[in-house]
């Protein structure tokens, strides 16, 4: 630097602590330790300008030792001029943020956390320049305005919460639905069901809506508090009020909806309408509460804590619980209560429900912490499974064990062949999901090969049962009659079912010929007493007609004229014409019907 150019550097080195000290008495932040800083850059200047003084009354060629110090003076000027520059923006920038502190975060709450980073940065500034002169009281005073700053965060994030956690609408939940699952018009409750194996599969492809629980606008400001709150310490605050809010806004909603915890006495003591009517409800529910409620909660938990150095996992978990709880708790209550087999089917909607849902509730409730609960859905379905399977076997011993006493006085179709032959068909609708029924207790046995065996252990147990009602007819051809009947209304029923190809061919013609067997001793028992009065013998003691004594009308009345001089005029049928006859009679054609 040039001789000449020292006043004009110092008249400016001047201004600019009085600048700074001007500046610093209007600011807001204004503190003794601030001014003491500035005070201390006062006096080092004052004195460097004390020194320069000389210089300038001499010629201007100078020594050169004497040129080398006045150059060191300059360069410890500009330092000082840097580090007066960079407090002074430090300074500014404390007396914004301190005024945007001031006013709260509620306003605006983005321009307040900015101002909190601010006041950061000024705290790690003063941190590493520990050697300027009370900076402690500078930095006591910016980490006030940090601790009162948390404070009202947090009473923000409290606020913002409470806001944007309300229940959820069951109409708002419906319209996320696929639209097939959604009420009909003045129908509170959608189709949750669905009782065909395509119909069933169709609802595991639908698509859903994750409902929107918290406006994607507040997300990120929910984000950055959270960060803020963990940094400074405050995770524990943090975790309850969003643990708090979301558990009682998932918890209403589900309420809203018509989810309700239930006992296993509860159960027990409903009739079975109303508990098939909320068997029903309750899968519409599980589906709803899992792919809509408690995904999009996982989904805005996961945002809001995204980067934050926070304990999410056991948070979800614990907001989660006590709605999950109610969930299964009625799941677990039907499968304990007493078994019936109108129950197995509604057992088998709830299992396959469960298998359906499995691996969204392993995705959604991922990671150690909310081990519990993948572990209570997996139980419920074991569960389920297990009962289902138990009243198969309690159904196969009932239908063999029924002891009814109604008799068919025609010896037409028993009600119990009907019950049993429509319960057969009504569980193939259920194939797949007795398939995986099976699979749940590997007895080392293919599904499908174990289905096979149920369904023909029951159309045995069935066919027992059959065989001790017929023996109630005293009438031996009623007990023929009523089992061709039954057996022939098995083999038909299944022939037109899906129940066939289980069964299979060896089946039906296995139980073919029982029916075809029943039909001859029917005709045989039948028509022996017929028979029996048609022949000479049964008229009396001798075949000679005349000393008989039997009447003429008696022989009229038996046909017995072959030997007369007119049989044709006593005789319509041949004994060929009645063999066919007798042949066609058990396929239903009326004698009308063959004239013509």
């Amino acid at each position: 630097m040039a001789v000449g150019a020292l006043p004009r550097t110092m008249d400016a080195l001047s201004r600019r602590a009085t600048m700074l000290r001007d500046s610093l008495q209007r600011s807001q932040g204004n503190t003794d330790g601030m001014v003491a800083i500035l005070g201390s850059f006062d006096h080092r200047l004052s004195a460097l300008e004390a020194a320069m003084r000389p210089t300038q009354a001499r010629p201007p060629a100078l020594p050169p030792v004497r040129t080398h110090a006045i150059r060191t003076a300059h360069e410890n000027i500009d330092r000082t001029i840097k580090a007066a520059d960079s407090i002074l923006s430090q300074f500014d920038l404390a007396r914004r943020a301190e005024a945007a502190i001031l006013r709260g975060p509620h306003e605006d709450l983005e321009s307040y956390l900015e101002a909190v980073e601010v006041l950061k940065g000024i705290v790690r500034f003063f941190n590493s320049n520990k050697n300027f002169k009370s900076s402690d009281s500078v930095l006591t005073h910016v980490n006030n305005l940090l601790a009162k700053s948390t404070m009202k965060i947090e009473e923000e994030f409290k606020q913002l919460m409470s806001t944007y956690s309300k229940p959820i609408e069951p109409d708002r939940l419906f319209d996320c639905l696929p639209k097939s699952m959604r009420p009909t018009k003045g129908d509170q409750e959608a189709d949750g069901g669905g009782r065909s194996d395509h119909q069933s599969k169709s609802l595991e492809t639908a698509i859903y809506r994750t409902p929107t629980l918290i406006p994607p606008r507040i997300l990120p400001l929910m984000n950055d508090i959270a960060q803020q709150l963990v940094q400074a310490g405050n995770q524990q605050s943090c975790y309850k009020i969003y643990r708090d809010s979301r558990a009682s806004a998932l918890e209403m909603s589900l309420r809203k909806l018509g989810v309700e915890k239930l006992s296993k006495d509860d159960v027990q003591k409903m009739q079975w309408e109303a508990l098939e009517a909320k068997i029903g409800n309750w899968i519409h529910f599980m589906r709803i509460a899992v792919k809509l409620l408690l995904a999009g909660e996982r989904k805005i938990c996961d945002q809001i804590f995204d980067g934050v150095n926070f304990n999410k996992g056991h948070c979800f978990a614990e907001l989660t619980a006590n709605s999950v709880l109610t969930l299964f708790s009625f799941g677990d209550a039907v499968a304990k209560s007493k078994r019936s087999p109108e129950k197995l089917f509604v057992l088998l909607d709830m299992y396959e429900v469960m298998r359906e849902l499995q691996p969204e509730i392993d995705e959604i409730f991922e990671g150690k912490p909310c081990t519990e609960m993948r572990e209570a859905a997996s139980s419920l379905t074991k569960r389920l499974a297990q009962t289902a399977q138990e009243t198969f076997t309690d159904f196969e011993e009932a239908v063999e064990k029924d002891a009814s006493k109604t008799i068919v006085q025609d010896g037409t179709v028993h009600p119990l062949t009907s019950y049993v032959i429509n319960y057969v068909k009504f569980l193939f609708d259920y194939q797949s999901t007795l398939k995986l029924l099976f699979l749940e207790f590997d007895s080392g046995t293919e599904a499908e090969s174990q289905l096979a065996a149920v369904t023909t252990r029951i159309m045995q147990a069935l066919q027992n049962n059959l065989d001790g009602k017929s023996k109630q007819y005293k009438d031996p051809a009623l007990t023929y009659l009523f089992l061709m009947n039954n057996v022939h209304y098995m083999v038909r029923s299944v022939r037109r079912s899906e129940a066939k190809d289980i069964l299979g061919d060896d089946w039906i013609q296995r139980h073919r010929r029982i029916v075809q067997q029943n039909a001859n001793q029917y005709k045989r028992v039948a028509w022996a007493k017929i028979l029996q009065t048609l022949s000479v013998q049964g008229a009396g003691s001798s075949g000679d007609l005349s000393s008989s004594g039997v009447s003429r009308a008696m022989i009229k009345e038996r046909n017995l004229v072959e030997n007369n001089k007119n049989p044709q005029k006593y005789v319509r049928y041949s004994p060929e014409a009645v063999d066919q006859l007798l042949g066609q009679f058990f396929e239903g054609q009326q004698w009308a019907e063959q004239k013509r």
